[in-house]
């Protein structure tokens, strides 16, 4: 892949934090980045070179949108598949859309991580009633029923614990097609961030302790306690193997349990993740950098830390009020997304802590 030089432009689908970060990434490196989002509210566009309020599903926007950028890029997975793939037919799109298929539905993904040698929990792919009732027998209680398709931070997802809660289990999601998860019994959630070049070229970052709140990422901290710096190695090899079998260019997310027996893969996000924003700080090169590395066939950066312990926090709903206090605080690097109003459960932004 020859690299693409600086003053090229980088096409971002989605307005929200993630490409914001992402943009100004690039524009660091001396890149442009064009923006295209529906949302009346983009906070990507505040930081970008340029903004495209459209509907993704519009071939004389998309058309233009190509025409415009030298390579393309996505900052969440729940875009229709259509308009990316329709996309990669004129312009050079990573992650490409066949990894963006197999992670908008759960069902493709769990299959295609155990073909490849993963660990996942017990599962049953749901379509009715009936077929829930039986997975249920199946797999026991406690279990997790989730949406096949949409749904992150704990939507669309809804806890089991017995065999009478299948009527309303099945109407709290919508009575949609779904997957039943068993229940994992773990001590720690971790992620493994790596970055892949077209070349093959990886890299990844040390994983951090993820911890969650109502289903929201509360926390990430380094190091990882001995917990899961021991299942560290499969599953980062784990997160290669889904690289290289999907040709894997940029930032693939990886989220793990330690378990009894080993990491057990939970979901992968093919786009840069909230797991990472301690990397901005607390690592050499951070991962939106090494996301615009990987898309424009650039050397990948150091994925080292850059102090001996790293903890980011998010900053959820009125959590951002407490801007103030934050940045009178040693060592504290604050983040703060320009949205409009908070509310409970929205991500406002985050704050980065260096330890000694």
């Amino acid at each position: 892949m020859t690299p693409l030089p600086p003053g090229s432009t980088i096409g971002i689908l989605g307005g929200g934090q993630l490409g914001r970060m992402l943009a100004v990434a690039a524009a660091q490196l001396g890149y442009q980045t064009r923006i295209l989002a529906p949302d009346e509210e983009a906070v990507a566009a505040q930081t970008a070179s340029s903004y495209i309020r459209a509907d993704y599903h519009s071939h004389i926007v998309l058309d233009e949108f190509a025409a415009a950028a030298d390579v393309v890029t996505y900052e969440f997975e729940n875009i229709a598949l259509a308009p990316v793939t329709y996309l990669a037919g004129k312009v050079p799109v990573h992650p490409a859309p066949a990894a963006l298929g197999i992670a908008q539905d759960r069902a493709l993904e769990k299959a295609f991580v155990a073909e490849i040698g993963g660990r996942t929990a017990p599962w049953a792919k749901v379509e009715t009633r009936a077929d829930l009732a039986a997975a249920l027998v199946e797999i026991g209680t406690p279990a997790i029923l989730k949406t096949l398709r949409m749904g992150y931070d704990g939507k669309g997802q809804v806890r089991i614990t017995a065999l009478d809660q299948v009527d309303a289990a099945w109407e709290a999601i919508g009575q949609r097609p779904a997957i039943l998860e068993g229940f994992v019994r773990f001590t720690h959630e971790f992620s493994i961030l790596l970055v892949r070049r077209a070349d093959g070229q990886m890299v990844s970052y040390p994983p951090p302790w993820n911890q969650h709140e109502d289903g929201i990422l509360a926390t990430s901290t380094l190091p990882a306690p001995p917990e899961i710096a021991a299942q560290w190695g499969e599953a980062a090899a784990l997160a290669g193997r889904i690289a290289d079998r999907l040709e894997y260019v940029g930032v693939l997310a990886c989220e793990f349990f330690a378990g009894a027996d080993g990491p057990v893969f939970n979901e992968m996000a093919p786009r840069v993740h909230n797991s990472g924003h301690w990397t901005i700080e607390g690592a050499v090169c951070s991962q939106f950098e090494n996301h615009i590395r990987a898309i424009c066939g650039l050397p990948l950066g150091d994925t080292a830390l850059t102090a001996p312990t790293v903890a980011m926090e998010n900053l959820i709903g009125d959590d951002a009020d407490r801007w103030a206090e934050i940045l009178a605080e040693p060592g504290a690097h604050l983040h703060l997304y320009g949205k409009g109003a908070s509310r409970p459960g929205r991500k406002m932004g985050h704050v980065t802590r260096l330890g000694r």
